[in-house]
């Protein structure tokens, strides 16, 4: 819901930079923490004590904090979107670079594309969607062939890394899948609501921080629960576990699991959601600049093309989206009228009758008597309504 009162601007930017700067770093921090952590023993205490902390705030500010069908939905989509894509970020980091599981991570849009089967039709009649999936799976298909064809190694590197990038994609299609999920059950329910008689109260659904505590509170638990199978608790001594390495991981479940997370859903209330959206272009490359200067992976010229051209692809895939978005409809309309002003000091008639017939195509004549800028004033006045779009999961980031 949008408040009547509009955020500062400097509120905003922090948000900005925070969704920016620290969800890209987290792919810095994972392999960071992996010095000392195991993966899965890594995911379990990283969403162990986000979820707590989460669900502890929420009961705090007086939210339902349990309702079953909502909290079964929940489970699903964190499962899927926190603990099997999480898994396969952090397993694959142990072979892989965060620069190219980060690029890997932004080419999900893909998967958006290929598995939303009701948006098929919209989708793959779009030529610019059609272009860029190809560019999605050239940028995609780069990243793989280096590691394939890259300098030979004698001790099995070349195919852990091709296993892990392989994981990595499991991983994106697991957090695809739960994105789908997440959307339908929404519109589902929605529908529901709206065929229900005006007798009927409307289903009652939890806060969306509260969702999302339940769903950090799941993957925590399955990430503990394979790190107890496979014996990673059992070989892990928490007091060998150097300092430095326990700050990445209160980074990791602070600032990168809460404070970005509020951030994120904060700017989807109070600025357009394509525009929000943006955060998918900035992560890979505030993730590739700190490999490069803080960790001793070489950032190769096939991986800032490969990134390049995925996030290229990504844009193309979403083109439609910000077409039509108010961003582009403001910048538009800014064109017009400042072409407008320029017009408007020359007081010949020839250029008053060019303000009137602006915007109309060049091949009708214009008339000697012309009649009063009805049209110009109307696209002058014509405003945006304003308000802030909520969440658009149609968005593929």
């Amino acid at each position: 819901m949008v408040k009547s009162s509009s955020p500062s601007g400097s509120v905003i930017i922090f948000a900005y930079l925070v969704v920016y700067i620290v969800w890209g770093s987290t792919f810095f921090f994972i392999e960071k923490a992996l010095h000392a952590f195991p993966p899965f023993v890594l995911g379990s205490i990283r969403f162990i004590i986000a979820g707590t902390l989460l669900m502890l705030y929420c009961w705090m500010k007086g939210y339902k904090i349990y309702i079953k069908k909502a909290v079964k939905d929940a489970a699903l989509v964190g499962f899927l979107l926190l603990f099997v894509d999480m898994a396969a970020i952090i397993w694959s980091e142990q072979f892989i670079s965060s620069a190219i599981v980060s690029i890997l991570s932004a080419a999900t849009a893909i998967w958006f594309i290929v598995l939303d089967k009701p948006k098929w039709k919209e989708n793959f009649s779009s030529i610019p969607t059609l272009l860029g999936l190809i560019l999605g799976f050239l940028g995609v298909v780069m990243l793989f062939a280096e590691q394939i064809f890259g300098a030979p190694t004698d001790d099995g590197d070349s195919d852990k890394k091709l296993t892990a990038m392989i994981v990595m994609t499991v991983g994106t299609i697991g957090w695809t899948v739960g994105s789908l999920i997440s959307k339908y059950s929404k519109n589902a329910q929605k529908k529901k609501i709206n065929e229900s008689t005006s007798e009927k109260e409307p289903e009652e659904d939890l806060n969306v921080m509260v969702k999302t505590a339940w769903q950090m509170v799941v993957a925590g638990t399955a990430f503990t629960t394979v790190a107890l199978l496979n014996g990673e608790y059992k070989n892990f001594d928490v007091q060998a576990v150097p300092i430095e390495y326990w700050g990445a991981m209160i980074y990791l479940a602070l600032l990168g699991s809460i404070l970005a997370f509020s951030c994120y859903i904060f700017l989807l209330q109070v600025r357009p959601a394509t525009e929000v959206s943006t955060y998918a272009y900035v992560n890979p490359i505030v993730a590739l600049i700190l490999v490069h200067f803080f960790t001793d992976h070489i950032v190769s010229r096939m991986q800032i093309i490969g990134l390049a051209v995925v996030l290229f692809s990504v844009l193309l895939m979403n083109w439609n989206l910000y077409r039509d978005s108010d961003i582009i409809r403001n910048y538009k309309r800014r064109r017009k009228i400042r072409k407008l002003r320029h017009m408007a000091p020359k007081s010949s008639i020839p250029r008053i009758v060019e303000v009137a017939e602006f915007g109309q195509k060049k091949s009708k004549k214009p008339k000697e008597n012309p009649k009063s800028n009805d049209n110009t004033t109307d696209s002058l006045n014509q405003k945006n309504s304003g308000t802030p779009k909520e969440h658009n999961q149609d968005f593929y980031d």
